[in-house]
């Protein structure tokens, strides 16, 4: 059972999330508030490890930088390794590289370790939240380059557009926000009705 009050099929945690107010420059929401709150981070896991079930996962690979809170978090649930995927420049022993267009048409670097698994190795990847599909679409390609087989995609949300079409086709996609509910729809428009009734405390940790 949820360890909040609400319902677990409403998915009570992504409530949570908070609304830009920074502007264009950044991402239009901020989940991380579900990490802040045990109750919600768990239930969040809860949910994304109940939905992969019967998949084969030999280690995660989380994207730099939040893909990084989900992935261990979920390499730890499913009793596997977890791979840091991260922006170039930042390891300090062999890699393999690619470029893409992240979420605000930027293009950057990202990099794996090289080797950093052996060929055939089943890999879930896991990203805070899939918009246009870029990242994710070079960290395939580092792991496909390397002989390892994309088995899924794991995050908080995936927007639904032509991009994640094709993941969704292709791949195991499981998310926090499930593909039919209003969370969805809400996400897809970019805008959330719970931001209405946003306030950071609603997501502080209980105090010991």
């Amino acid at each position: 059972m949820s360890r909040n009050k609400g319902p677990r099929d409403d998915r009570w945690y992504l409530s949570l999330m908070a609304p830009n107010t920074k502007g264009p420059k950044f991402a239009w929401l901020d989940p991380t508030s579900i990490y802040i709150n045990g109750a919600a981070f768990h239930d969040l896991l809860d949910d994304l490890v109940a939905d992969l079930h019967g998949l084969t996962v030999d280690v995660v690979g989380g994207l730099d930088a939040m893909g990084f809170v989900l992935g261990s978090a979920l390499a730890t649930r499913l009793g596997v390794g977890f791979l840091p995927i991260r922006k170039a420049g930042k390891l300090c022993v062999d890699t393999d590289k690619v470029s893409f267009s992240n979420y605000s048409g930027r293009t950057q670097d990202m990099e794996m370790r090289l080797p950093a698994f052996g060929p055939g190795t089943k890999v879930l990847l896991a990203d805070q939240w899939v918009e246009t599909g870029g990242t994710m679409d070079g960290a395939i390609r580092l792991v496909e380059r390397q002989g390892g087989a994309v088995v899924g995609l794991a995050a908080v949300a995936i927007e639904e557009n032509a991009a994640t079409d094709v993941y969704r086709a292709r791949y195991r996609c499981v998310s926090g926000v499930v593909q039919g509910s209003r969370w969805q729809t809400e996400c897809n428009a970019q805008r959330l009705e719970s931001f209405t009734r946003y306030r950071p405390e609603l997501a502080f940790p209980a105090i010991r």
